[in-house]
């Protein structure tokens, strides 16, 4: 293959990283979508919010059980290739709801295909482009794409929100459906295989670098991502990380990103100011986000760990107790926006600590469906509570006392020697 030359050197790294950067914020936004959709769909069909709820716990299902094959699908076919069809089908999915009418409509494209499609557009391509084309500076890179979910609350909540409030659903889903395939032209154009592709070494390197070759760009890509997840699984360090991000995504996406717009409904706040405190939120977790970034690369992230779900446990116990003024708001976003996906750096160096760069990301990437396994449990959750009690009080409580018990493991985890041997590398 001839290298295709490109500006700025080294620093094309960045490149990739702004538009890989993009295609998060678009993803972020589209899993976002249900949490406003969620009233217009229960007002257009008389649909249980419940319901509504399974079909977006569906999607965070999905999005997360997708995630280490397509880590793996990126190695064996291409990054580009993979990343190209999973926005080919995100857009798609989100267009042909359009013509929706009965409930399982809903799961079929807002659950079963858009949560297939944006689970190749999540955390596990971050940790593809962080190992792929950097040496250095990893903690910093994986905070700023960590980041972009926030900007996608941030970017989409307020316009989707006002869409939905002047328009209803079908707005929403035509801005997302667009947006989506706007990035189809800039992944192709801009987006290289690896440094290697355009003549370059990761950004830090030495020019003689060689970076390890990932056992899935060989063989069965299915079969080395179930080996993965039974060598990982015989390791105390996997459960410990499976079990905090489940923790992570059962009090972020799963039950603040679904259902914090409708229990600020239920206190008679409307759906833009409600999706304005969520962008509020989105502030502070770009700051906050990009911030643990840096201090990943320089303190323990076992100790990060621990503050951020400590944190993240008491701002979710305070909230129903808030009384929901404006100043009572403005704080829980402070304090929640602050450590919303600040999570991500950290266990992302605990995993390749522990499972090195061939295995990492892959291992990361059932790290991430535990995270995504915890955000479905919890979108299910809070419509039940919600149906069953009349509130979401009692949930939002249960999610702090579980964040509080992720940040105690959060502290037993030991990188200090490798997991499992690592595989040889084919010659």
């Amino acid at each position: 293959m001839i290298a295709q030359s490109r500006p700025f050197g080294q620093r094309y790294a960045f490149v990739v990283v702004g538009v890989i950067f993009l295609c998060l914020l678009i993803a972020a936004g589209l899993r976002s979508a249900p949490a406003v959709m969620m009233l217009p769909l229960e007002n257009s069909f008389g649909w249980r919010r419940d319901v509504i709820s399974l079909a977006a716990g569906v999607g965070i299902l999905l999005y997360g059980l997708t995630g280490p094959f397509a880590a793996a699908l990126m190695e064996r076919i291409g990054l580009r290739r993979t990343l190209i069809a999973s926005l080919l089908v995100m857009s798609g999915s989100t267009a042909l709801s359009l013509l929706m009418t009965k409930p399982w409509h809903l799961f079929i494209t807002w659950g079963v295909f858009s949560g297939i499609g944006s689970g190749a557009v999540a955390s596990v391509l971050g940790a593809t482009i962080v190992n792929r084309w950097f040496k250095t500076n990893r903690g910093l890179v994986m905070g700023l794409m960590s980041a972009s979910s926030a900007t996608g609350l941030l970017v989409f909540l307020p316009l989707l929100a006002s869409l939905a409030q002047s328009g209803g659903w079908k707005p929403v889903a035509i801005a997302v459906a667009v947006a989506t395939a706007c990035l189809l032209p800039l992944v192709w154009l801009l987006v290289p295989e690896r440094p290697a592709s355009i003549g370059m070494v990761r950004y830090g390197a030495e020019a003689d670098d060689v970076p390890p070759v990932p056992a899935a760009s060989q063989g069965n890509f299915l079969a080395h991502t179930l080996n993965t997840l039974r060598r990982a699984a015989g390791t105390r360090v996997f459960w410990y990380l499976f079990a905090t991000f489940f923790v992570c995504g059962f009090t972020t996406n799963g039950l603040v990103g679904t259902h914090l717009i409708a229990f600020c409904g239920d206190m008679g706040i409307g759906e833009v100011q409600a999706a304005g405190l969520l962008s509020m939120m989105g502030i502070f977790d770009l700051i906050g986000t990009t911030l643990s970034g840096w201090l990943t690369d320089r303190f323990d992230p076992r100790k990060l760990l621990g503050v951020y779900y400590a944190i993240r446990g008491l701002s979710l116990i305070y909230l129903p107790y808030s009384g929901f003024s404006a100043t009572s708001l403005i704080i829980f976003a402070v304090l929640y926006g602050l450590d919303w996906i600040a999570t991500v750096p950290p266990t992302l160096r605990l995993a390749n600590e522990a499972f090195g760069d061939r295995s990492g990301p892959i291992v990361f990437g059932w790290i991430v469906a535990g995270h995504q396994v915890g955000a479905a449990t919890a979108a299910a959750f809070g419509g039940t509570m919600r149906e069953l009690q009349g509130n979401y009080e009692l949930a939002f409580l249960i999610a702090g006392m579980t964040a509080i018990a992720a940040a105690c493991i959060s502290l037993l985890i030991n990188t200090s020697r490798p997991a499992f041997d690592p595989e040889p590398q084919a010659a």
